[in-house]
């Protein structure tokens, strides 16, 4: 068993996140401690326990999904650790804001550095200004949705933004050009193109500005090669070098994300299984939709986590004592 570690994506936020796991893991508890400290205002009550309206804002939801993947990570270690075992993972690769996750797996970040850049991500992002959105294309493949917004001559108002799974593709740009498109997806053969409840058009080159003002705060945080290695959002390649991730970050917010490209690249390398941490199992799904043989695993409460460690302890592969 060849295992790779995913790390959830904006969207997949839910009120009651992480609770459940907090309640019965030390590890899971603490990672909410430490959020709640390092960032001066209570990580876990929202994430526990809403508002709705107010986890869902960028500015909350970004920290709040990072610390809780984080925790879904420490307690399956800790669940690991009980039977004797060490999960030895791959490749990491996290959707991007869970990128910030897939860092502390992979030791290129402290929990302290990847909270605290989120939460300026996730601040620079929601008070961008820059007017526009995203819309997730339903029924196409890639090629289609990139010839569908090229026919608009929409240039940099309008990009593929995620390439998330085989029919499942999502644009961004503003709303003139996403309003536009719709009429020439539709005649592609878009089953639906829905509006994602996001605050402007990320993943775009309208986001240029944040990357840029990003840089000081990644510059400021403190760095350390990537072991595993991480698969980059922005190139679908495995990055271990800390100035390599540290660009690459900054890139991230106006680049699309590769997700299908980073997938196949673990497939290619011999992953087999692939865990995914966080609410939800929207990447465990997309994973599927290339290959529906794979083993996929998630951990996201209490029950997900005591299948995931047996799971993976039968298994024994990929597992170091």
């Amino acid at each position: 068993m060849r295992v790779a570690l995913l790390f959830s994506p904006q969207g997949a936020q839910s009120v009651g996140m992480g609770r459940d796991l907090a309640a019965v893991s030390p590890a899971a508890r603490a990672v909410f401690a430490e959020a709640d400290a390092v960032l001066g205002w209570s990580v876990s009550e929202l994430a526990w326990e809403g508002p709705e309206d107010r986890l869902n804002d960028t500015r909350q939801t970004q920290p709040c999904l990072v610390a809780t993947s984080i925790a879904c990570l420490r307690s399956l270690e800790e669940a690991l650790a009980t039977r004797g075992e060490r999960l030895t993972p791959a490749f990491v690769a996290g959707h991007s804001v869970g990128e910030y996750a897939a860092l502390v797996a992979a030791g290129a970040l402290s929990i302290e550095d990847a909270l605290r850049l989120v939460a300026v991500r996730g601040a620079l992002m929601a008070d961008a200004g820059v007017p526009g959105g995203m819309a997730a294309v339903i029924g196409l493949d890639r090629e289609t949705v990139a010839g569908a917004v090229a026919s608009r001559d929409a240039g940099d108002d309008l990009v593929v933004a995620n390439d998330n799974a085989p029919g499942q593709v999502v644009i961004s740009g503003t709303e003139a050009a996403l309003a536009a498109a719709a009429q020439p997806l539709q005649a592609a053969g878009a089953r639906r193109v829905i509006r994602l409840r996001v605050s402007g058009p990320f993943h775009s080159p309208l986001m240029s500005g944040v990357g840029k003002e990003l840089e000081d705060s990644l510059a400021a945080a403190t760095w350390h090669d990537a072991d595993p290695p991480i698969i980059s959002n922005v190139t679908a390649g495995p990055l271990r070098a800390a100035e390599e991730i540290r660009a690459s970050l900054a890139r991230q917010v106006h680049s699309p994300v590769e997700w299908v490209a980073s997938l196949q690249f673990m497939l290619d390398s011999g992953v087999d299984t692939f865990v995914e941490c966080g609410p939800g199992g929207s990447l465990t799904a997309m994973a599927r939709r290339l290959d529906p043989d794979l083993r996929t695993l998630n951990v996201a409460d209490p029950a997900t986590c005591v299948e995931t460690a047996a799971a993976l302890a039968r298994a024994g592969s990929g597992m170091a004592a």
